[in-house]
């Protein structure tokens, strides 16, 4: 039976020695999870420049004896920050973590993209196209070195950052024509606080880039008066059912890291979307 696999944040479990942190994820029902090296591991120093083949293998190596793979490396930085200084640190340092990805056993290293209103105050009417055209040079930059080490720059969508929609997801992948750029899908981060437009945008979004998806999230909407958060998922407003249903028809097998959730909720969820995928088919 092709199913979904769960997975999740490794620091949802702490900053920990990475033994510790292994044996850890040995108690959950998980198959995969989602590695962001500086929050994860604490006894391992993984700042740029610091990684190599050697220590990429030897953290890929105790993440497999554990039965656990890495399925993606997060290195969430800000791809269009003001300071052209920092980005370039930034984007020096997310191409390390594409090189070495391989040898971690990650196919993919993830990013958002950086808050849409970042050059409000410099030209308030031109700040967007100012946003998107350093986002576009950076991740045509990060392009190239995913291609040349074989794996996926994954770009993650967020109704506030300059990725915000469906469509300007499918601009990017139009704009800079690589194979190696794919979708990391989080359907409640494109949703926001457009809750009672949901069904509208994950459609839109399996509609113009279901075939570039390749890892999900996935959480739910909750809601307290005015308030509206986010926490684990199965128990809120996000249409869990359906989204499970399209993400099984056109990934079948994907990834799906599970956010906003702790440790102790773990177990738990996966059974209830285990069963609810299995109602699904």
């Amino acid at each position: 039976m092709i199913s979904i696999r769960y997975g999740t944040l490794a620091h949802t479990f702490g900053c920990l020695p990475l033994k510790s942190l292994t044996a850890t994820l040995q108690i959950y029902d998980i198959d995969f999870v989602q590695l962001a090296l500086s929050k994860a591991i604490q006894d391992i120093d993984t700042s740029t420049g610091k990684l190599s083949p050697g220590l990429a293998n030897y953290i890929g190596e105790q993440f497999d004896r554990a039965g656990i793979r890495i399925g993606v490396l997060g290195c969430y930085i800000n791809p269009i920050h003001p300071d052209p200084v920092i980005r370039r640190l930034e984007i020096d340092r997310f191409k390390e973590h594409l090189r070495h990805a391989r040898q971690f056993g990650a196919p993919m290293v993830a990013t958002e993209t950086g808050a849409l209103t970042t050059f409000q105050a410099q030209d308030p009417l031109h700040y967007e196209e100012i946003g998107w055209d350093i986002l576009k040079a950076t991740v045509q930059e990060l392009a190239e070195e995913a291609e040349k080490w074989g794996v996926f720059l994954g770009l993650e969508g967020v109704c506030t950052h300059t990725l915000s929609t469906p469509d300007k997801m499918r601009r990017i992948l139009d704009e800079i024509p690589s194979g190696n750029i794919g979708v990391v899908l989080d359907p409640c981060n494109f949703i926001g606080d457009a809750v009672d437009m949901q069904d509208q945008i994950v459609d839109d979004a399996f509609r113009l880039f279901g075939d570039r998806i390749i890892l999900a999230h996935l959480k739910d909407i909750y809601q307290d008066g005015e308030r509206i958060y986010h926490g684990k998922a199965g128990g809120g407003h996000f249409h869990t059912e359906t989204f499970l249903s399209k993400l099984q028809k056109f990934k079948p097998m994907i990834d799906l890291s599970l956010e906003d959730i702790t440790n102790l909720e773990i177990n738990e969820t996966v059974a209830l979307l285990k069963n609810i995928a299995s109602l699904e088919k």
